[in-house]
């Protein structure tokens, strides 16, 4: 069997599984008797697992193999799912996510595996943006399967998963091979992960960029955590229902990447000005969604599905243009780690502003975009403009308008 297909295979049923449990999760674990609170917690559970192993893994993959690594982390994923499905009790939903989340590898080793065969710059390229598109029909298909196979039984999505993770496991153990023929068993595995974060933070120039984007990953982690407790509890919407306004969701994040990305966006504006802009069109959509009128909520939905997905791009791309050459794929990693420490603390929080409120959370992310576009003013500021693609008059602009505010 093809070996790209299983690495894709594996890159998908990871999306799916993240995709299926977004509408799916706050109805099944509810049915336990458990708390909004709850819900969200278990989204972080597997974001603070997942923060320290995916590094970790992705290190042991350039010192071991990819090969090992790569199973041990599919079929981790098979059994976190099979024990979320099958618990009886909150414990084994802590556990089934918590074995998911440490040992989180299969996107990252699965990007390593596909840089590794290919022949050339132009496959190396084509590899990566298979996995963009696989990433991308995995978000589309997930919710919406979730709320189908949901009508048989609320575990039944999650056997469904682990099922496919587990087929996923044994195709990849008869039929992957090595591909790290640059295995480096005498590297020195650091498994601290707070270290590259702290050194980071010493970088002047990168430092309010890295700062914006963890306000910007909080209040994207809180909305994503709460929407389905949100629609249920405010318009009474079923798990197929929000299955379906998920999807809605993906197919803009998808067409607007896909699409819109680099025939608008980045043909008709700077990188630099999207970034500011486009971080106080996402606080806007927040708050709209904190408004308990669908029309306005839907309003308020793509905005902040059209922000983010044009955001990630641009961001990342402002970010490691500003560092050297050699500092690029360290840039990455932190920011990733970055992400993951949103994933933790976003849905934390917003599970305990649910219980206040049901529209809080929605209400704290627009004022946690405010703070990244207030920070990303002051970026260019300290960068007179560079850091933003604004000009001077610009700058003026909006300083008049944070004056009248």
């Amino acid at each position: 069997m093809n070996k790209k297909f299983i690495i894709l295979l594996t890159v998908f049923i990871d999306v799916l599984g993240m995709g299926i449990i977004l509408p799916i999760l706050p109805f099944y674990v509810e049915s336990f008797g458990a708390s909004a609170f709850v819900v969200t917690l278990l989204f972080a559970t597997y974001s603070f697992f997942s923060f320290f192993s995916a590094p970790l893994l992705g290190a042991w993959s350039d010192k071991i193999g990819r090969r090992p690594v790569l199973i041990i982390s599919i079929f981790s994923t098979a059994l976190g799912w099979l024990v979320f499905a099958a618990a009886g009790n909150l414990f084994f939903l802590f556990l089934g996510r918590i074995i998911d989340g440490a040992a989180a590898g299969n996107f990252p080793i699965a990007q390593s595996y596909l840089l590794d065969i290919a022949k050339d710059d132009k496959e190396r390229t084509s590899n990566l943006g298979l996995i963009g598109a696989v990433f991308g029909v995995g978000l589309i298909i997930g919710p919406a399967l979730g709320g189908l196979l949901s009508a048989w039984a609320l575990d039944f999505p999650f056997w469904f998963v682990g099922g496919l993770a587990s087929i996923n496991f044994v195709l990849a153990l008869m039929n992957i091979p090595e591909t790290n023929q640059n295995r480096r068993l005498d590297k020195k595995i650091e498994i601290n992960p707070f270290k590259p974060l702290l050194g980071a933070l010493n970088n002047k120039s990168l430092r309010l960029g890295f700062i914006a984007w963890f306000l910007f990953s909080v209040a994207i982690a809180s909305q994503q955590s709460i929407m389905a407790l949100y629609l249920n509890a405010e318009f009474d919407f079923n798990s197929l229902m929000v299955g379906l306004v998920m999807t809605a969701m993906g197919l803009i994040l998808i067409i607007n990447q896909g699409f819109a990305l680099k025939k608008i966006w980045l043909r008709y504006f700077k990188e630099r000005f999207l970034i500011v802009w486009l971080t106080l069109l996402l606080a806007a959509g927040f708050f709209l969604m904190g408004i308990t009128y669908f029309l306005i909520f839907s309003f308020g939905l793509a905005f902040v599905a059209i922000a983010q997905s044009v955001l990630r791009a641009v961001i990342t791309s402002e970010m490691t243009r500003r560092g050297a050459g050699d500092d690029r794929g360290m840039i990455l990693g932190v920011l990733n780690s970055v992400m993951s420490l949103g994933l933790i603390s976003g849905p934390i929080m917003a599970g305990y502003l649910f219980g206040l409120k049901t529209n809080l959370p929605f209400l704290a992310a627009g004022i946690f975009g405010l703070a990244a576009y207030l920070i990303l003013i002051i970026d260019c500021r300290r960068n007179k403009g560079e850091g933003a693609g604004l000009s001077e008059d610009d700058l003026r602009l909006v300083e008049q308008k944070l004056e009248l505010s």
